[in-house]
């Protein structure tokens, strides 16, 4: 695999393609012109600022890139392992992702799990990580913030934060519209518009459409039962501007409204003995005989008010977000049960068949900062956070067997309040050296409640669970940046993150509510960043090492198919990352990201209940009867090796240009749970896209024909352990074609 990871890097680089790793308000000078890369501006921490001036790792994905993985009408999963040391994967298939940076993430389904990679959206954290699959579009970046953020955006981001600036309103009337179809009856819209309303506002509004036919027919004992696959996926935002001198506020809205796209499971999809696909596996055939569905419904609004009071700006961020979810699975990926004949695909022990889903849902927060001048020697900033977010959750199980009737339900409920205070500084020592820091102090609660109604086994209702926790925490980090001149800095820093500790009560298996006491994590990191060759190339490179005190984990499935928190002594993680952009001609631009990450649970003392389907499974007997030790494991989801390139090649042609763009992305193995089996190991996976197409009328019109997965590389990317070999895998070969006009 590393034989092809290479060679396909070196075609790419000399048949092919890039893209610009720059954010999207500059525009891009004509073929003759071009002679430097432009600065990357980001807003890692609350202020503009260039990436190479910002003393930690941060990856920019830029709104041309977006727009290219985007295409095939793909969710936020389509970020994974695009900037080094990120993954992303999900069970519930368009919605629900799960994160991972440097190795830290949450393999829990729970739709009350708390995840240590933060989601930032237009300065708005989005907790709930059914809110984090909210899409992508007219978004001009993605800033990937590697290493604890626990100063300026604190509790739940010990591993870093993901995020999001979407393209604001101006007084310019501008606007474009994009569409696409392929594979599958892929349909894709994504368009914008907005204008002024007079000299010192404007509107913006984007919008949203995906949709896709059944990819995969489905059979039950070989006879036709439908299909599995569809979705409907739709969204919208609307921004309102107003911008004078003393002034501004920045107003948005924005919805989305899913149908489908609920995660296929395929029954004894992987080999015994191996973790390779079955080989007679069929990417287009399902053998599930229980419903499948989903939908999400999310709504939000936020308010961003800014005063400049002399020489100092007072900023005010409100919001409010609330989501809507149901999703119902056949879990055991097969049809029919060992005692309830015929059966299969392979052998099924019982049937598995159930929903989870988001009744009630609000989150509220309110933010203040306050701000000195950013030119002078010495800068700061003061601000406060209040997060307040109230949770209901429905669990349930169905009955396959008699018609898929509800036989199981539990339901959760959660008040989640949080308050924090921070300061930032900066203080340029002399003309070389510069030292920045802060600290922040949080307060976080959690009162739980859950309860069962019907159990599906026969244990009868179970009252009203209740437990209430909390913890408080001083974070922060501290960083010495040195200019070793105009083109290159060198970096320390020193951070510290925080996790507010977490509670779990799915009850329709069990009759135990679990608990994870706090995390927290100190990181060190060094780095060094620059541009060379006339500021035609530029690059970004760090080492790393830390510790994660008390983490939390979660024993997913097992033998007793009942999820578990649990803290472990440490887990110790450390890596280095590369990012590299290149301006090779006028008209041909590259890029390439890598990053190695080596992280093991230690602690001699934890044990976790292995599969409870015939998995291998390759860990020593744990202290405790009827587990496994995991110390010395890697975490779930982590691969050692992350690498991305990217290639753009454009020739002037007719009065327009014909370019070929090609994106390559790879991860090394994976461990799907805390334990490590041979089954429940993901293969490395490369997965490249190829697009062709031409541009006209100094960019107003663009047309091309494209692919994504283009060797058509599918393997499992996770797993269900309890009852079978049951698996799911990323998506397959997908072609379509796409016009885009600016207005």
């Amino acid at each position: 695999m590393a034989k092809t990871l290479i060679a396909a890097g070196i075609a790419a680089a000399l048949l092919s393609p890039t893209l610009y790793a720059q954010d999207d308000t500059r525009s891009r000078e004509s073929a003759d012109d071009a002679q430097s890369l432009d600065q990357i501006v980001v807003t890692a921490r609350r202020r503009a600022e260039n990436a190479k001036d910002i003393p930690e790792a941060v990856a920019v994905l830029d709104s041309e890139r977006l727009a290219v993985i985007g295409a095939s009408g793909g969710s936020v999963l389509t970020l994974s392992n695009l900037a080094p040391s990120l993954n992303a994967e999900s069970s519930f298939g368009r919605t629900f992702p799960r994160f991972y940076l440097r190795g830290l993430g949450n393999t829990d389904f729970d739709l009350n799990a708390s995840q240590p990679v933060s989601l930032v959206y237009d300065d708005v954290v989005l907790e709930n990580a059914t809110l984090k699959g909210f899409p992508v579009f007219d978004i001009e970046r993605v800033e990937v913030l590697r290493g604890p953020q626990g100063t300026l955006f604190g509790r739940n981001a010990p591993a870093g934060v993901i995020k999001f600036e979407s393209v604001k309103p101006s007084t310019i009337t501008e606007g474009f519209a994009r569409v696409g179809f392929g594979t599958y009856g892929t349909k894709n819209f994504e368009g914008a518009y907005g204008a002024g309303l007079g000299e010192s506002s404007g509107f913006r509004l984007s919008a949203l459409y995906q949709s896709a036919d059944d990819y995969a027919d489905n059979f039950i004992n070989n006879r036709p039962a439908g299909g599995r696959g569809a979705f409907d996926d739709r969204a919208l935002r609307a921004q309102y501007l107003f911008e004078n001198e003393t002034f501004s506020a920045h107003l948005s809205a924005r919805g989305r409204k899913m149908d489908g796209g609920a995660q296929i499971f395929r029954a004894n999809v992987i080999q015994p003995g191996s973790n390779q696909l079955v080989p007679n596996f069929d990417y287009e055939r399902s053998n599930a005989d229980a419903p499948v569905s989903a939908f999400v419904d999310t709504l939000g609004f936020s308010a961003r008010l800014s005063w400049q009071l002399g020489d100092y700006r007072l900023s005010s961020i409100s919001a409010v977000e609330s989501v809507e979810m149901f999703s119902r699975g056949d879990v055991d990926g097969g049809f029919g049960a060992s005692f309830a004949p015929p059966f299969g695909p392979g052998f099924i022990p019982f049937p598995a068949e159930s929903g989870d889903g988001i009744s009630d849902h609000r989150q509220l927060t309110q933010e203040l900062r306050l701000e000195s001048p950013s030119d002078g020697a010495f800068n700061w900033q003061l601000g406060a956070l209040i997060f307040d977010e109230f949770l209901e959750l429905d669990n349930i199980s169905y009955d396959t067997l008699a018609g898929s009737r509800e036989n199981g339900r539990a339901e959760q409920r959660q008040d989640n309040r949080a308050y924090a205070l921070f300061g930032a500084f900066g203080y340029q020592l002399n003309d070389q050296l510069r030292l920045a820091g802060g600290l922040r102090y949080t307060d976080d609660s959690k009162d739980f409640v859950a309860r069962r109604l019907v159990s599906p086994i026969g244990a009868g209702a179970l009252a009203a669970q209740r437990v209430e926790v909390s913890d408080e925490n001083l974070s922060g980090d501290l960083s010495l940046s040195y200019s070793v001149s105009d083109s290159v800095n060198v970096f320390g820093r020193v951070a510290t993150g925080f996790r507010a500790p977490s509670v779990q009560g799915r009850l329709l298996f069990g009759d135990t509510v679990s608990v994870a006491d706090s995390e927290t994590v100190r990181s060190i990191e060094a780095g060094l960043k620059g541009e060379f060759w006339d500021r035609r190339a530029r690059f970004n490179v760090a080492v790393f090492d830390y510790r994660v005190n008390d983490i939390q984990l979660t024993a997913v499935g097992g033998q007793a198919n009942f999820n578990t928190l649990v803290n472990a002594d440490r887990a110790d993680g450390r890596g280095i990352e590369m990012d590299i952009e290149a301006l090779l001609a006028d008209n041909f631009i590259t890029t390439l990201g890598v990053s190695y990450n080596d992280v093991e649970i230690n602690d001699p003392l934890l044990g976790i209940q292995p599969c409870g389907s015939a998995c291998t499974v390759l860990d020593p007997r744990g202290v405790r009867a009827g587990t496994v030790s995991v110390d010395g494991n890697p975490l779930p989801q982590t691969p050692d090796w992350t690498a991305s390139m990217t290639a753009r090649y454009g020739i002037e042609l007719g009065g327009g240009e014909l370019y070929a763009y090609t994106d390559w992305s790879y991860r090394s193995e994976v461990n799907f749970f805390l334990y490590e089996s041979v089954e429940f190991t993901g293969d490395p996976l490369l997965q490249g896209g190829l697009r062709l197409g031409y541009t006209w009328a100094d960019g107003r019109y663009d047309l091309a024909l494209f692919s994504r997965n283009i060797l058509d590389e599918i393997e499992t990317v996770g797993g269900v352990d309890f009852n079978n070999l049951t698996g799911y895998v990323n998506p397959g070969r997908f072609v379509g074609v796409e016009a885009k006009v600016n207005f």
